[in-house]
Protein backbone atom coordinates (compact mmCIF):
# COMPACT_ATOMS: atom_id res chain seq x y z
CA UNK A 1 0.00 0.00 0.00
CA UNK A 2 2.59 2.50 0.85
CA UNK A 3 4.94 1.58 -2.31
CA UNK A 4 1.70 2.33 -4.10
CA UNK A 5 0.84 5.79 -2.45
CA UNK A 6 4.48 6.26 -3.17
CA UNK A 7 4.11 5.94 -6.89
CA UNK A 8 0.96 8.00 -7.29
CA UNK A 9 2.64 10.67 -5.28
CA UNK A 10 5.49 10.28 -7.79
CA UNK A 11 2.98 10.41 -10.96
CA UNK A 12 1.51 13.80 -9.52
CA UNK A 13 4.78 15.62 -8.93
CA UNK A 14 6.50 15.04 -11.85
CA UNK A 15 4.36 16.80 -13.60
CA UNK A 16 3.81 19.63 -11.69
CA UNK A 17 8.14 19.53 -11.63
CA UNK A 18 7.58 19.77 -15.60
CA UNK A 19 5.27 22.36 -15.73
CA UNK A 20 7.34 24.59 -13.51
CA UNK A 21 10.53 24.13 -15.93
CA UNK A 22 7.71 24.74 -18.44
CA UNK A 23 6.70 28.01 -17.07
CA UNK A 24 10.08 29.85 -16.19
CA UNK A 25 12.41 29.37 -19.17
CA UNK A 26 16.07 30.12 -19.48
CA UNK A 27 16.66 32.90 -21.46
CA UNK A 28 13.27 34.58 -20.97
CA UNK A 29 12.58 34.24 -17.49
CA UNK A 30 16.49 34.04 -16.08
CA UNK A 31 19.62 33.84 -17.00
CA UNK A 32 22.18 31.69 -16.05
CA UNK A 33 25.22 34.04 -15.11
CA UNK A 34 27.74 31.40 -13.09
CA UNK A 35 28.77 28.09 -13.52
CA UNK A 36 27.98 27.39 -10.02
CA UNK A 37 25.79 27.88 -7.48
CA UNK A 38 26.73 29.56 -3.70
CA UNK A 39 26.38 27.10 -1.52
CA UNK A 40 23.86 28.73 1.06
CA UNK A 41 20.79 29.79 -0.87
CA UNK A 42 19.94 33.32 -1.00
CA UNK A 43 18.34 36.53 -3.04
CA UNK A 44 20.36 39.54 -3.19
CA UNK A 45 18.42 42.50 -4.59
CA UNK A 46 20.01 45.22 -5.86
CA UNK A 47 18.25 48.59 -5.81
CA UNK A 48 18.68 52.36 -4.65
CA UNK A 49 16.52 54.39 -2.67
CA UNK A 50 16.43 57.19 -5.64
CA UNK A 51 14.86 54.36 -8.00
CA UNK A 52 11.03 55.02 -8.57
CA UNK A 53 10.75 51.60 -9.83
CA UNK A 54 12.59 50.15 -6.52
CA UNK A 55 10.28 52.07 -4.10
CA UNK A 56 6.83 50.71 -6.00
CA UNK A 57 8.69 47.09 -5.66
CA UNK A 58 8.63 47.56 -2.00
CA UNK A 59 5.30 45.41 -1.33
CA UNK A 60 6.46 42.77 -3.86
CA UNK A 61 10.01 42.39 -2.17
CA UNK A 62 7.86 41.88 1.43
CA UNK A 63 5.85 39.10 -0.49
CA UNK A 64 9.26 37.17 -1.92
CA UNK A 65 10.70 37.41 1.71
CA UNK A 66 7.38 35.76 3.24
CA UNK A 67 7.25 32.90 1.10
CA UNK A 68 11.01 31.87 0.85
CA UNK A 69 12.22 28.80 2.60
CA UNK A 70 13.71 29.49 6.25
CA UNK A 71 17.06 28.43 4.57
CA UNK A 72 16.67 31.11 1.97
CA UNK A 73 18.43 34.52 3.23
CA UNK A 74 17.24 37.64 1.66
CA UNK A 75 19.61 41.08 1.90
CA UNK A 76 19.61 43.85 -0.26
CA UNK A 77 22.66 45.23 -1.93
CA UNK A 78 22.09 49.27 -2.53
CA UNK A 79 23.77 50.34 -5.66
CA UNK A 80 25.63 53.81 -6.14
CA UNK A 81 26.02 54.37 -9.84
CA UNK A 82 22.59 55.78 -10.33
CA UNK A 83 22.24 59.23 -12.33
CA UNK A 84 19.67 60.95 -9.97
CA UNK A 85 22.65 62.09 -7.46
CA UNK A 86 26.12 61.80 -6.32
CA UNK A 87 27.84 58.42 -5.74
CA UNK A 88 29.38 60.23 -2.18
CA UNK A 89 25.39 60.75 -1.48
CA UNK A 90 24.59 56.90 -2.84
CA UNK A 91 27.34 55.81 -0.48
CA UNK A 92 26.05 57.78 2.24
CA UNK A 93 22.53 56.05 2.04
CA UNK A 94 24.35 52.66 2.05
CA UNK A 95 25.85 53.51 5.10
CA UNK A 96 22.06 55.17 6.77
CA UNK A 97 20.89 51.43 5.43
CA UNK A 98 23.79 49.41 7.50
CA UNK A 99 22.69 51.15 10.60
CA UNK A 100 19.14 50.41 10.18
CA UNK A 101 20.07 47.06 9.56
CA UNK A 102 22.32 46.77 12.56
CA UNK A 103 19.76 48.03 14.62
CA UNK A 104 17.30 45.45 13.41
CA UNK A 105 14.76 48.00 11.99
CA UNK A 106 16.33 47.95 8.38
CA UNK A 107 12.76 47.54 6.75
CA UNK A 108 10.88 50.41 8.51
CA UNK A 109 13.69 52.76 8.24
CA UNK A 110 14.34 51.81 4.54
CA UNK A 111 10.84 52.73 4.29
CA UNK A 112 10.98 56.26 5.77
CA UNK A 113 14.16 56.73 3.29
CA UNK A 114 11.90 55.84 0.25
CA UNK A 115 9.14 58.11 1.24
CA UNK A 116 11.69 61.12 2.28
CA UNK A 117 12.38 60.75 -1.49
CA UNK A 118 9.50 59.97 -3.17
CA UNK A 119 6.32 60.63 -1.17
CA UNK A 120 7.58 64.25 0.79
CA UNK A 121 9.90 64.62 -2.42
CA UNK A 122 12.45 65.78 -0.03
CA UNK A 123 16.46 66.21 -1.40
CA UNK A 124 19.63 64.01 0.59
CA UNK A 125 22.22 66.00 0.63
CA UNK A 126 24.67 64.69 3.37
CA UNK A 127 24.63 61.90 5.91
CA UNK A 128 22.79 64.44 8.23
CA UNK A 129 19.64 64.34 5.97
CA UNK A 130 19.63 60.65 6.69
CA UNK A 131 20.46 61.11 10.49
CA UNK A 132 17.23 63.40 10.79
CA UNK A 133 14.92 60.62 9.27
CA UNK A 134 16.50 58.41 11.91
CA UNK A 135 15.45 60.72 14.50
CA UNK A 136 12.17 61.42 13.43
CA UNK A 137 11.79 57.74 13.38
CA UNK A 138 13.02 57.10 16.95
CA UNK A 139 16.50 56.41 16.56
CA UNK A 140 18.88 58.48 18.76
CA UNK A 141 20.98 61.15 17.48
CA UNK A 142 24.03 59.56 19.62
CA UNK A 143 23.70 56.32 18.93
CA UNK A 144 23.01 57.06 14.84
CA UNK A 145 26.44 59.01 15.20
CA UNK A 146 28.11 56.14 17.03
CA UNK A 147 27.13 53.88 14.24
CA UNK A 148 28.30 55.48 11.45
CA UNK A 149 31.94 55.43 13.03
CA UNK A 150 31.65 51.70 13.40
CA UNK A 151 34.15 48.89 12.63
CA UNK A 152 30.65 46.75 12.13
CA UNK A 153 28.79 49.24 10.42
CA UNK A 154 31.71 50.01 8.14
CA UNK A 155 31.98 46.16 7.46
CA UNK A 156 28.47 45.72 6.25
CA UNK A 157 29.37 49.07 3.96
CA UNK A 158 32.02 47.01 2.65
CA UNK A 159 30.11 44.16 1.86
CA UNK A 160 27.61 45.80 0.55
CA UNK A 161 30.22 47.58 -2.22
CA UNK A 162 32.22 44.39 -2.10
CA UNK A 163 28.28 42.64 -4.14
CA UNK A 164 27.99 45.64 -5.86
CA UNK A 165 31.71 45.06 -7.51
CA UNK A 166 31.29 41.20 -7.94
CA UNK A 167 27.88 41.65 -9.84
CA UNK A 168 27.76 45.25 -11.35
CA UNK A 169 28.44 43.64 -14.90
CA UNK A 170 24.87 42.17 -14.47
CA UNK A 171 23.07 45.37 -13.68
CA UNK A 172 21.90 47.07 -16.60
CA UNK A 173 19.61 48.67 -13.91
CA UNK A 174 17.61 48.28 -10.76
CA UNK A 175 15.79 46.77 -9.34
CA UNK A 176 17.77 43.11 -10.34
CA UNK A 177 17.09 39.80 -8.22
CA UNK A 178 20.40 37.61 -8.41
CA UNK A 179 19.91 34.00 -7.25
CA UNK A 180 22.20 31.82 -5.51
CA UNK A 181 24.70 33.70 -7.02
CA UNK A 182 23.76 31.35 -9.97
CA UNK A 183 20.29 32.81 -11.26
CA UNK A 184 19.69 36.59 -12.89
CA UNK A 185 15.65 37.18 -12.65
CA UNK A 186 14.00 38.41 -16.01
CA UNK A 187 10.26 39.85 -15.54
CA UNK A 188 8.62 39.74 -19.15
CA UNK A 189 5.82 42.04 -19.81
CA UNK A 190 2.72 39.39 -19.16
CA UNK A 191 4.28 38.64 -15.94
CA UNK A 192 1.85 39.89 -13.06
CA UNK A 193 3.16 40.42 -9.42
CA UNK A 194 2.29 37.58 -8.06
CA UNK A 195 4.68 35.67 -11.42
CA UNK A 196 7.21 37.82 -10.40
CA UNK A 197 6.90 36.69 -6.66
CA UNK A 198 6.99 33.39 -7.91
CA UNK A 199 9.74 33.55 -10.32
CA UNK A 200 12.24 34.67 -7.47
CA UNK A 201 10.74 31.81 -4.91
CA UNK A 202 11.50 29.10 -7.44
CA UNK A 203 15.14 30.47 -8.46
CA UNK A 204 15.88 29.72 -4.78
CA UNK A 205 14.97 26.58 -4.97
CA UNK A 206 17.75 25.40 -8.31
CA UNK A 207 21.32 25.02 -8.08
Amino acid sequence: MKKLFSLLMLAILLPLQACAQEVYKEGEHYEVISDKATDKAEVLEFFSFWCPHCHAFEPLVAQIKSKLDKNVSFEKVHANFMAFTTKDIQDEATKAMMIGRALKREDALNKAIFNYIHVQRSQVTSLKDLENIFIINGVDSAEFEKMASSFGVNSLVSKNNKALEHYRKHLGGVPTFIVNGKFKAKFTRNMGPDDMVDLIVWLSKQK
